[in-house]
């Protein structure tokens, strides 16, 4: 009997294994994890291993990959915290939109940042800068950004600061518009706040 599909099945084990390595977004690997998870069962099940098999659709699969798509979508979240008042009015946020602000286009240039490397953006408000700054101190938000009146133009800065050194690397190359400047606060700058 010529058993040739094995080696058919078996050789998509490292093909997806290494598929997996060369995923940008997070997701898709997840996906692909879950390919590779269902092609070991199948050869744990033309191999005669049929409780292996059970345990890795069940564990090795399903459970990871229930697992990993929990932390990934936790962890890829930008978050920003605002001046309630200053802002956006809450209104407009829960319906997910910033209205005609002059922060509407801030927003949008980082909308577009954060879909390009995965993440989420959450803008979280806050009613003073003392409780912005302290969120910040305590790790509760990742990036804040507050508006400035400018003296000597009628025109709006804003004043956005981070506390993430991959996040200020990204901003710093992609955010374009120039209606904010942007800040890092290092872990020693931290400490001297705190």
């Amino acid at each position: 009997m010529n058993e040739s599909y094995v080696y058919f099945i078996v050789a998509l084990l490292p093909l997806s294994a290494f598929m997996v390595t060369i995923q940008s977004n997070p997701f898709n690997a997840l996906v692909i994890r879950g390919i590779l998870g269902a092609i070991a069962a199948l050869v744990y099940a033309v191999l005669g291993a049929p409780d292996v098999a059970l345990t890795e659709a069940l564990v090795g699969t399903m459970l990871a990959i229930t697992l990993y798509a929990v932390a990934v979508r936790s962890s890829l979240v930008m978050r920003i915290g605002v001046l309630q008042d200053g802002c956006l009015d809450l209104e407009e946020k829960n319906k997910g939109q910033i209205g005609d602000s002059l922060f509407a286009p801030l927003i949008a240039d980082l909308r577009t940042i954060t879909r390009k490397y995965h993440l989420r953006l959450e803008l979280i408000p806050y009613r003073d800068s003392e409780s912005l700054t302290q969120a910040l101190l305590e790790k509760e938000i990742h990036v804040t950004c507050i508006a400035q009146l400018q003296s000597d133009q009628d025109s709006t800065q804003y004043q956005t600061v981070t506390r993430i050194r991959r996040l200020y690397d990204i901003l710093q190359t992609e955010l374009l518009t120039p209606i904010t400047s942007l800040t890092y606060l290092s872990a020693s700058d931290l400490e001297e706040k705190h």
